[in-house]
């Protein structure tokens, strides 16, 4: 912990981190000062850390605090202790060990321009996706379901989630106690009334005996006759529901084994496999998942590989059950761990995922999109245009990256319907998704876009996002059209044409064209301020690689 005499390095590394957060705003990534910038941060918090032990930081509005002292305020809205505060970030804290690559992927997270305007993103979602061991944060938990008339939804229909009344509480001691013998019978035939009484001594169950019961559960199969193996699933599905509503993933995983693995030596083994499919769409049902999701909320099922391979023994037929339940989580890892069930269960049935999209709440919509994009089947493709009108701008954003990642060549009437959104956040993915799918129609788009007549009034950082996205084609054409674009001129607009052509500069630098050292060198004395640095940086890009 901090004390109190810390105070004043803990200060200073707050001012590293913005220092570091203004750089890697304004430098590209495979700039110098943007790496530098990283290892130095990296190098203070480490020796902070080692001299005075875990930072703790707590956020108010304009505050930020370690302990109750306040080592950072201000008064403005845009203040860095505001920054974390509007998202729900209430503590934030960097334990010992901190690596290198953790130090990147905070800094890069703090410094990407989330649009704030638009409410496309947060830092929430940024931290999460970073998945850090030794960076630790705390969200107020209003924040974590962003539409609280869809978390009040979603909480009355948890409560009104129908549920068995059976419960497993005890089996008869004398069963037990007879243990020893009934290995060394052998098993009979079961009747009615046998399975009204193991019924009976399963509802007095206690839990340390539920593997034994399990057991002889299997066990019935052997000699039972085709008659009794309904009545016995059943009985095998009221045990599934008690492990599940009790969080016992691992017993639950028991039964599934079971289930794929049943004993040999039935008198029907094929009508028996048939019959324990019911243990698996049981298993997949909209109950067993909601019960599932609610000890994900409440931190009750810690056992993150558990969970992994519970989910690997379902098919297709849970990914309804895990949509709905998507809707209703309130905590961040649980949701985290039911987009990667649904991450492997849409693999399945991608047709089945896609009915997500037409869910109300938008939350729901940007995450089933967000899972397409894990899965990253093409096939995806053809149910995103149903989303790129979406009415909540995140959701038209995070079609569009995955339109970007998927290589959506066939959407491009989409990308480029989106380059004249109102959102500015909607226009830059766009123009990044086109450059990312790099064919010659995407191309042309940007080039189209570049040459319009309304593009020299574009603000500085889109004309910019434009001329970087045509960099990914380092060819003849591309280093034609940026050099025109360079030498072009304007009496009127002066100030917009020094703009345009300092993003051309820019441009030239990233595909290292040797044939623009020339202009470049002339520019190098320009009246322009912004105009003489790009020329300047562009010649040292392509002649050091810098």
């Amino acid at each position: 912990m901090v004390s109190a005499e810390d105070i004043k390095p803990a200060q200073e590394l707050i001012q590293v981190f913005q220092r570091a957060r203004k750089n890697l705003r304004i430098y590209p990534v495979n700039n110098p000062v943007y790496s530098k910038t990283i290892e130095d941060a990296f190098a203070r918090a480490d020796d902070f850390l080692e001299e005075h032990g875990d930072l703790e930081l707590k956020f108010r509005q304009n505050e930020i605090m370690i302990g109750d002292k306040t080592i950072y305020s201000a008064d403005r809205e845009d203040n860095f202790a505001f920054f974390f505060f509007r998202d729900g970030v209430r503590e934030l804290s960097f334990r010992r060990g901190l690596t290198l690559d953790e130090m990147k992927g905070f800094l890069q997270a703090i410094s990407f321009d989330f649009e704030r305007q638009s409410e496309d993103d947060d830092i929430v979602t940024m931290l999460w996706e970073g998945d850090f061991e030794h960076i630790k944060y705390v969200v107020d938990g209003s924040f974590l379901l962003e539409d609280e008339v869809y978390e009040n939804q979603a909480t009355a229909r948890a409560k009104t989630e129908p549920a068995s009344e059976v419960d497993l509480k005890r089996i008869y001691d004398d069963v037990l106690m007879e243990e020893a013998a009934a290995r060394q019978t052998q098993v009979i035939q079961v009747t009615k009334a046998d399975l009204l009484a193991l019924q009976k001594e399963m509802e007095r169950d206690q839990q340390d005996k539920l593997p034994r019961l399990i057991e002889i559960l299997f066990e019935l199969f052997r000699g039972s006759s085709a008659q009794e193996y309904g009545g016995i699933v059943n009985l095998i599905n009221e045990a599934f529901e008690y492990c599940a509503r009790n969080g016992n993933l691992r017993m639950a995983l028991g039964i599934l084994e079971a289930a794929k693995n049943p004993p040999g030596g039935a008198e029907d083994e094929g009508l028996m496999k048939e019959e324990l499919k019911r243990v698996f769409e049981f298993a997949c049902s909209p109950g067993i998942v909601g019960m599932l999701g609610e000890r994900l909320d409440s931190g009750e099922i810690l056992d993150a590989d558990a969970f992994d391979e519970y989910v690997r023994h379902l098919d297709k037929k849970a990914v309804p059950s895990f949509i709905t339940i998507l809707g209703e989580l309130k905590t961040m890892e649980a949701r985290k761990q039911v987009i990667n069930a649904l991450v492997f269960l849409g693999e399945k049935d991608i047709h089945a995922l896609a009915k997500g999209l037409s869910d109300d709440r938008w939350y729901v919509v940007r995450n089933i999109i967000y899972i397409f994009r894990r899965i990253g089947d093409k096939r995806a493709l053809e149910f995103l245009s149903r989303a790129a009108h979406h009415q909540d701008v995140r959701v038209r954003m995070e079609v569009l990256k995955t339109l970007g990642e998927l290589e959506g060549h066939g959407m491009m009437s989409v990308l480029k319907e989106a380059l004249d959104d109102p959102e500015t956040s909607i226009r830059l993915t766009a123009v990044r998704a086109l450059g990312r799918i790099k064919s010659n129609s995407s191309k042309r788009i940007i080039m189209d876009r570049i040459s319009s007549k309304p593009f020299l009034d574009f603000e500085f950082n889109e004309k910019k996002e434009c001329f970087e996205a045509l960099a990914n084609w380092n060819d003849p054409g591309t280093e034609e059209f940026l050099l025109k674009a360079l030498r072009s001129t304007s009496f009127f607009k002066r100030a917009r044409m020094d703009e345009f052509r300092a993003c051309a500069a820019y441009s030239l630098g990233l595909v290292r064209c040797r044939s623009a050292l020339e202009p470049l060198e002339k520019l190098k004395g320009a009246k322009n301020g912004l105009l003489r640095e790009y020329a300047y940086k562009a010649i040292k890009r392509i002649e050091y690689g810098q």
